[in-house]
């Protein structure tokens, strides 16, 4: 036998084999694709539903004239609710605001710990001092403006304030 020969059956063997072997293959494939897949036929109207559900477009073209089909998504907007009010304290609000003239007597404002310097004004009553500090007063010992220039300051911070500085004065 010659070479040629020899390498031509060998060669039409080995394709032979694969041939068979292709179609093994593709033969197994279709019946495990008909063992798993069975749940989705082409015929039922699940599948058709799934297939109509991947191929929908993602949006929608309309021509002037033509209306839409669906409203636009409206937004709730919720109401802004009230800041809540929180009293401070009569050291909080005298070192945010009073200090700066209680502390060295700047418009003839007496400074806060001179016991001689607030008796006049505490003899006249807290209720005038409240009145006084919250409404503004000019006298002739100097000027008190309305709740120290702060007007963002409630009545009952200004109170707790000139509480806190009689207290230290007497």
């Amino acid at each position: 036998m010659n070479r040629d020969q020899k390498f031509f059956d060998l060669y039409s063997l080995v394709l032979g084999g694969l041939g068979v072997f292709t179609i093994a293959i593709l033969v197994l494939a279709f019946k495990i694709s008909d063992l798993t897949q069975g749940v989705y036929t082409r015929d039922t109207d699940e599948y058709q539903e799934a297939i109509a559900e991947r191929i929908a477009p993602v949006g929608q073209v309309y021509l002037p004239g033509e209306e839409q089909q669906a409203m636009a998504p409206t937004v709730e907007t919720l109401a802004e609710p009230e800041p809540v009010a929180t009293v401070q304290t009569g050291p909080q609000v005298y070192n945010s605001a009073c200090i700066a003239c209680h502390g060295n007597g700047v418009g003839g404002s007496p400074i806060t710990g001179d016991a001689d310097a607030w008796a006049p004004r505490i003899a006249k009553g807290i209720d005038v001092l409240y009145d006084h500090a919250i409404n503004g007063f000019q006298g002739e010992a100097g000027i008190m403006i309305a709740k120290g220039g702060r007007m963002d300051l409630s009545d009952e911070d200004v109170r707790n304030a000139v509480d806190y500085m009689v207290d230290e004065s007497q």
